[in-house]
């Protein structure tokens, strides 16, 4: 009876530790911020008002942006994104494989 109490407790610290850890995003480093900011620069269209998207992407094994998804309206922004960052090497020291978000924030320049 005591040892199926000990598996009983020890199974949910298990479920409870991965629960907790489940909805958590990987967050950038700001070196690869810098980074998608050069690869986004000038954009050859006119921009009214500042745009907010979230680009979903990994990295693989040649340190390349591999880009997911675009979480956005307009479909000329979202393919600019993935135009410009798609396949794009970086240097960076993020986990190859993994899935990362960064909420991007395109704005008209003056």
């Amino acid at each position: 009876m005591k040892k199926v109490n000990v598996i009983l407790v020890a199974l949910a610290l298990f479920i409870g530790t991965l629960t907790s850890y489940a909805g958590v995003d990987p967050v950038t480093t700001t070196e690869t911020t810098k980074e998608f900011v050069k690869l986004l620069k000038a954009p050859g269209f006119e921009i009214d008002s500042e745009i907010k998207v979230v680009v979903t992407f990994v990295v693989n094994k040649n340190n390349e942006v591999v880009v997911l998804s675009v979480d956005c309206e307009a479909k000329q922004i979202c393919n600019y994104i993935k135009s410009r960052l798609n396949y794009q090497k970086i240097n960076t020291d993020l986990q190859k494989g993994v899935e990362y978000k960064i909420p991007v924030r395109i704005k008209k320049e003056n």
